[in-house]
């Protein structure tokens, strides 16, 4: 199998007790570990691939916490770094009636951020690998240039790069997403995941088809457009699919996206990353299909790692 490498932010997802407006009970917040990229590398390494993943932590009980839950689902730790300078990030989670969540963020100045190239462990592209980026690891310019050199040193070396947009606005000085460093980030990507409403936000005043050709000229090799309960775009040169989700009942959605890709980057580390995977129309389709169902288990679950799926989760009965 082809090790999935995740880097950026691990944070502690403080999910609230209440759904929708309710407020006939006390609001608590129990802690959950969380964070896109490292609710990847669970993700992967729960559906049995390899997976590390690279980030920053605090020196402080809940980076040690974060830390822990990642090994005890089997990730490689061994490249996350401890630090005194700042606090693992916080993110405080209120959710709707069906399971929809907003995030109030305590970062920056956050631990994440922190991490720079010197940090990274040492031959860790030498061999073949898939790296798999967010764009929350772009919203301060020194860890943005982080990100995109750790982009181009994979590719280099014969890495596939991942993307998932992933967009937080609330993340960014400026209340939004910088459209073009996150289309940076994305165009240095083979594998690129976004939902209907980032498509929206990013494609600005281009008409959707016109901005997915720009990203399929810019050398990204599949596409995937995701629309919460709704069909699945699959997209690449010469494949244009639709996949239907399984209908659930959602309860809570933060590593709904998260276990979608990491269904789909399990079912690539374990087909390989050859020259040909982009163009195998039918794999795509079933690679779609379990990342489908991957993210359908976690959405009825609350909190994110402990709603990763296992092979068992998703098999088909």
């Amino acid at each position: 199998m082809t090790p999935v490498i995740a880097f950026g932010e691990a944070l502690v997802d403080m999910l609230s007790s209440r759904l929708g407006a309710a407020t006939d009970a006390q609001e608590t917040f129990t802690p959950y570990a969380g964070g896109a990229p490292a609710n990847v590398a669970v993700a992967c390494a729960r559906l049995g691939v390899p997976s590390q993943f690279l980030g920053m932590v605090g020196d402080d009980t809940f980076g040690h916490f974060l830390v822990r839950e990642l090994n005890s689902h089997g990730v490689d730790t061994s490249g996350v770094v401890f630090t005194k300078q700042s606090r693992t990030a916080l993110a405080f989670v209120s959710r709707d009636s069906s399971g929809e969540r907003t995030f109030d963020f305590y970062r920056p100045p956050a631990a994440d951020l922190l991490y720079r190239l010197e940090h990274l462990p040492h031959g860790v592209f030498e061999d073949p690998a898939i790296l798999h980026l967010c764009s929350n690891s772009l919203t301060d310019p020194e860890i943005a240039e982080v990100t995109l050199a750790m982009a181009t040193m994979a590719k280099r070396a014969g890495c596939l790069v991942s993307a998932d947009a992933n967009l937080r606005h609330n993340l960014w000085p400026e209340g939004a997403a910088d459209i073009s460093l996150v289309t940076q980030m994305l165009d240095g990507a083979e594998l690129l995941k976004l939902s209907l409403e980032e498509l929206e936000y990013l494609r600005a005043d281009h008409p959707a088809e016109a901005w997915l050709a720009e990203r399929l000229a810019a050398g990204v090799k599949v596409i995937l457009i995701t629309d919460g309960p709704n069909e699945v775009v699959l997209k690449g040169i010469g494949i244009d699919q639709r996949i239907a989700p399984p209908n659930v009942d959602a309860v809570d959605t933060t590593a709904g996206g998260d276990a979608f890709i990491g269904g789909l980057l399990a079912e690539l580390s374990a087909r390989g990353i050859d020259d040909n995977w982009q163009s195998d129309a039918d794999f795509l389709h079933r690679a779609v299909d379990t990342a489908c169902r991957c993210g359908a288990h976690a959405v009825t679950r609350p909190g994110a790692y402990a709603a990763l799926p296992t092979r068992d989760d998703i098999a088909i009965r």
